[in-house]
């Protein structure tokens, strides 16, 4: 029902109430904006093509592969034999003058045992002294190869791999190939050696896994240190030096035998057996005239010209057109390095371990970079 409007006399001074309107007011809205018309292209438009994969890249040749950029022909040809098969280069005579103090105390150590036979002493110091020539005895390499170095007789299989990359290094060596004996050593790692005055071995995994090119730069390598001397002055070094050495373990294992019972007696009782130790220690230097005082630095003097000797063998490899092969090869031997180190690091907590100064020192083998340094100018020749 609707009310009926109110009288004048309820609001005085208007004759009516203001009127308020019921509903909100409406506004215009904005309408979407139109987006710019642009005028059409005169020229056809190519159609839209789906992108075009990239070409596959074929894999790496394996290592038999003859197209393989490191495999080299192996086929028999005239070889030429040179005069000389072997020679003593500075690094053999530097070795042989380096273990000159070993080979003084290792005899001062044979006379002392053969002071227990009496008549027979000077006998016992001659057999030494022509001990040496077992070096050289092919059954001694033979037991040497297998008892200390771990390595066999190649199988057939492994023979029909090994022999005609090894004809073609010693043919371009002008080596006599028949002279020298191959040897396997059972292994994953990438390595090789020469031993005693015949023996080249190499790793299973170098002879499956390298081109031939490479395999034959590592046997390359190794013929190298056996012309050069290097591998029978070593042995007979070392040959030599055991008697001093096999002395000094055996001072040092009762000295320290003799330390630890001497705690049991308190302070007076190691201060004897000190005293007692650095006595003899006295004793022996002054009696060597100071030779033993040269020991101390033989290793490191030695690591030295072991370290000259690989580069004697390397740049041997490279001046047979082995260069860029033996690159191939330190390529892989630097991977090997710092998955090593990579492994190291990751057992370490991630932190890496640095080699020490001293180890640096004592290192047989030059760096990756240097060995690469001395054959640039083989591969410069080759490019």
């Amino acid at each position: 029902m609707t009310q009926p409007p109110p009288s004048p006399s309820e609001y005085p001074g208007h004759p009516y109430p203001p009127q308020y309107p019921q509903a909100a007011p409406q506004y215009p809205r904005a309408s979407a904006p139109i987006p710019p018309q642009y005028p059409q292209s005169p020229y056809p438009q190519p159609p839209l093509t789906p992108p075009v994969a990239p070409p596959a890249v074929p894999p790496p040749p394996a290592p038999g592969d003859p197209s393989h950029p490191h495999h080299i022909s192996t086929d028999a040809r005239r070889v030429h034999i040179s005069a000389h098969q072997r020679r003593t280069d500075a690094t053999a005579v530097g070795a042989l003058l380096l273990y000159l103090p070993n080979f003084l105390c290792s005899l001062f150590v044979v006379g002392l045992v053969s002071l227990f036979f009496g008549n027979l002493a000077f006998v016992v110091i001659l057999l030494w002294l022509a001990s040496g020539a077992l070096v050289f005895h092919r059954p001694t390499e033979s037991a040497l190869a297998r008892h200390l170095l771990r390595l066999r007789y190649p199988t057939p299989q492994e023979r029909a791999k090994l022999e005609p990359v090894w004809r073609e290094v010693t043919a371009r060596a002008g080596v006599e190939g028949r002279n020298y004996e191959l040897w396997v050593e059972d292994s994953d790692a990438l390595n090789a050696v020469a031993a005693a005055g015949h023996i080249v071995g190499v790793t299973r995994f170098a002879m499956n896994n390298l081109p031939n090119g490479e395999l034959a730069a590592v046997l390359a390598h190794e013929l190298g240190h056996h012309v050069g001397g290097h591998a029978w002055s070593g042995l007979l070094g070392y040959w030599y030096a055991l008697p001093g050495r096999i002395a000094w373990r055996v001072l040092k294992a009762v000295s320290t035998v003799a330390f630890h019972v001497s705690k049991a007696f308190g302070c007076l009782g190691v201060a004897f057996v000190v005293l007692g130790v650095g006595g003899l220690a006295v004793a022996t230097i002054s009696t060597l005239y100071g030779l033993p005082l040269l020991i101390l630095g033989v290793p490191y003097a030695l690591a030295a010209v072991g370290r000259r000797s690989e580069l004697r063998a390397d740049e041997h490899a490279a001046a047979l057109g082995f260069a860029p092969m033996l690159v191939g090869v330190l390529h892989r031997l630097h991977q090997q390095e710092e998955q090593e180190k990579a492994a190291l690091a990751a057992h370490n907590g991630g932190v890496p371990v640095e080699e020490s100064a001293l180890a640096k020192l004592l290192s047989s083998h030059p760096d990756h970079h240097t060995r690469l340094h001395h054959l640039q100018p083989y591969l410069q020749q080759h490019g």
